[in-house]
Order: C-alpha cells, then structure tokens, then sequence
C-alpha cells in the first residue's frame, strides 16, 4: 500500500485531524541516507512532523524544518510542500544507541535535549514565515507540539512514531496531528485528551495493518469524523543537474578553474536524496565562459 495522508474534522468540526502512513518514504529515506536506528528514528519523525505541516499549505506553498541539537546525529532538515512530497537529510546518519528506560530506541538521546526547531515557511510573499522554538524534549513529537502552539498559537498534539527492523529497515512510520479549533467546548477537548491518551503507537497500530482511516477512527471516537480531502505522500526531491549548474556558476572563474585543473571535471551529490551529478571537463569550461557573460 503506498503513503498517504488523510484530512478530517471530528467531533461535529471542532478539531482538524490529519492522519499519515509515511512508511514507504521513510523508508526510502532510510535506504538512502543508510541511516542506524536511532538515526532513522530520529529523520522519520522528522520527516512525518514536515509532512503533517506541510499538509496545512495551498498550492506552491512549502516549508522547511530545521532540527538542531546538541545529541550525536548533529542537525536535520526536512523540505515538504501541500502536495505531500517531502525530502529529509540528517548530517551524521550512523548512530545507534542502547535503548532508553521504556524499552524503546532513543531518540531523544540522538537529537539532544538542548536546541532549536526552526519552520521557515515559503508562503509565495517577499519574505518568508519564520517560526523558532527551543526543544523541550528531543522526542520531537512534544517539539512538533511545542512548535505550534507558541510559534503558531495553533492549539494541537501531535504524535510521530517510526518502527525499525532488526536490520535496520523502517517496519512503519506514521502520526498524526489534532488541531482543536476555536469553537471547542471542553467536554471535547478531554475526549481528545482520553483517545490520546489509550492510542498506540500508530507505527504499530500500521505494522498490524490499520489505516488511516480506522486511525481517525480511533482518535475521533463518536462516531464524527469527516474526511475532506487525501493526498499521497512520498519521498521527493526536486534536484536537477541544471541547479547545481546554476550552483557552481556563483562559485566563480576561479574556482571552477581549479576544478577543471586538479580534477578534470567535478562531481556534485544531492544532500537529501544522494544523486550524483557529473560535469566533465568541457561543461566546466562552458560554465565558466557563463561566469564569463554574467560579469561582462
């Protein structure tokens, strides 16, 4: 079954829910960046946090997620949009840690408890939105949380989980967000609380087969919830041979001079998704005729 993401309102449209099976694209993250447990962990919940985000965007909108702490897998950055596509990287992929008191694997020891989460949201305007708050748990489903009710005033729980294998592959990766709207009344605000609270893991509730759907289900427990739209959600990166073009044109005559002199050609690999990208002799030489046009 391929990723998806389901939006609803529940409890006679007091709450948004927004509720995603990211398993596949986390695990091609994890192919990708050959990231160890606690790593993987750590840039799934990443990955499904930017994802439910993103979820809130129009159009051309995006966002990008900066998670930097002081824990061993040094910082993540995550890119999604409305669309659902999102793609992650994580600066130090190969860390695995003994598992922490419940018996889990340790994800706030791999991102550290001192730090920042930074949204920087493209909103189509001059400048974009740019929202920052320290973490308070390195759990990063209480940061998500955190987030967005000091930097958004949006009053919400998220709940972010990623299962990995013994081999290290993703087993299944989810969450979800609840937003509660203005109108709540309280008696909603504690069922919420209530469902919350007696909800699984959802990565184990995946790995048992259940969907979205019956997700929702479980968090809207009275029989209310209203699905009103669903997209597909995967593992995108948008790199191109001619960005890092426009990329080794700003580094200037000079250094591309050296790269044609020392090297014969340069190589340029992706951040997020690992594509290398070769550029032999002659096309270093045309782009620098280009840095030659852009001066002149």
């Amino acid at each position: 079954m391929s990723d998806k993401l389901i939006k609803a309102l529940g409890y006679n449209d007091q709450v948004r829910v927004y509720v995603v099976d990211a398993t596949d694209m986390v695990r091609e993250a994890q192919t990708k960046h050959d990231t160890w447990s606690a790593a993987t962990c750590a840039l799934g919940r990443a990955m499904v946090g930017a994802t439910l985000l993103g979820a809130t965007l129009k159009g051309e909108e995006k966002l990008t997620v900066r998670i930097e702490g002081d824990g061993p897998i040094g910082y993540l950055l995550i890119d999604s949009n409305g669309k659902g596509e999102t793609k992650g990287y994580i600066k130090h992929p190969h860390v695995s840690l003994p598992l922490n008191d419940q018996g889990k694997i340790d994800v706030r020891g791999a991102v550290g408890t001192e730090g920042m989460l930074t949204v920087s949201k493209d909103l189509g305007m001059k400048e974009p939105f740019v929202g920052q708050v320290p973490l308070i748990s390195g759990e990063l489903g209480e940061d998500f949380t955190y987030y967005m009710a000091n930097s958004e005033q949006v009053p919400s729980a998220i709940g972010l989980s990623v299962l990995v294998n013994p081999d290290e592959s993703v087993k299944a990766a989810g969450g979800f967000m609840i937003q509660v709207l203005p109108n709540a009344e309280d008696e909603t605000i504690d069922k919420i609380e209530q469902a919350i609270a007696n909800l699984p893991m959802v990565s184990q509730l995946m790995e048992k087969g259940e969907t979205p759907e019956k997700i929702l289900d479980r968090l809207v427990q009275d029989g209310t919830a209203r699905i009103v739209d669903g997209l597909p959600v995967s593992f995108t990166c948008d790199c191109s041979k001619e960005r890092f073009k426009d990329a080794i044109v700003t580094l200037g005559k000079q250094e591309i001079r050296e790269m044609i002199e020392e090297d014969g050609g340069a190589e340029a690999v992706c951040h997020f998704c690992r594509t290398p990208y070769h550029f032999d002799q002659k096309e270093l030489e045309e782009l620098m005729e280009e840095v030659g046009g852009t001066n002149g």
